[in-house]
């Protein structure tokens, strides 16, 4: 088990890939309503941008495929361990956890990191339940692990993950494919929007009423949505594409 508690003063919170690696005050967010800051997800190498990166609407919400680039962990700490350092907001780091060892070498690194309040393992699609509790296991250690799935994943086997040792669950944005672009294949990615939500809120509903303690996310557009998730047993709240809207 995690040497430290996970707590959140204020159950809000950006979710991965939305804000960067560190909080920015130039950016149009209001970080006082914020419990924490989530950094875009980081592997242990450098990855580049996908081949075809693909933003396409359908409706209610978008399609979103990036290839989650990155300039691996060693230059993220170099460059945003000292602004981690620094922030007012308690640092959760998300990690691109595809390998159980590289994953727990680099939780092992940010052990060490001021102000790192805890970790998020987000694992590639598909990957098997097995896998996943593997590298749960081989991860434990001082800082909280927070489990990002899928609510579908997470739901049937989020009791393992907490007997494992998971701090908590916290539901990842769903994948889904749209007609083909311009390169004649269908485009995948992960999927945004406010049409995400009445399925989001009753993944957080299942989840928590197995006492799963449930980090929500999911088209979640409007302050009264994030209030009825944690009304509906949400440990916290993250919001994705929503934060992008003009405020």
């Amino acid at each position: 088990m995690a040497k430290r508690d996970l707590y959140f003063g204020r159950p809000w919170m950006n979710a991965a890939g939305m804000l960067g690696f560190s909080p920015d005050p130039r950016a149009p967010v209001d970080w006082e309503q914020l419990g924490a800051f989530v950094t875009n997800p980081i592997s242990l190498r450098p990855r580049l941008p996908a081949a075809q990166p693909a933003v396409s609407e359908y409706p209610g919400g978008f399609l979103l495929h990036t290839g989650l680039p990155n300039p691996g962990i060693s230059a993220v700490l170099r460059t945003e361990a000292a602004r981690w350092a620094r922030s007012d907001l308690p640092i959760i780091v998300h990690l691109m956890a595809d390998r159980p060892e590289e994953t727990a070498k680099m939780v092992q690194r940010l052990e060490r990191t001021e102000n790192v309040m805890a970790v998020e393992l987000g694992f590639a699609p598909q990957l098997a339940d097995d896998i996943v509790l593997i590298t749960l296991g081989m991860c434990l250690g001082e800082l909280p692990l927070i489990v990002s799935l899928p609510g579908g994943q997470g739901i049937r086997i989020g009791a393992k993950l907490m007997q494992a040792g998971a701090a908590a669950l916290s539901l990842s944005a769903p994948r889904g494919a749209l007609p083909p672009g311009g390169s004649g294949e269908l485009m995948m990615g992960r999927l945004y929007g406010p049409a995400l939500f009445p399925q989001a809120l009753e993944h957080v509903h299942t989840a928590a009423r197995m006492g799963l303690p449930v980090i929500g996310a999911g088209g979640v557009w409007k302050r009264e949505q994030a209030r009825a998730m944690i009304e509906a047993g949400a440990l916290a709240v993250q919001v994705d594409a929503g934060l992008w809207l003009p405020k």
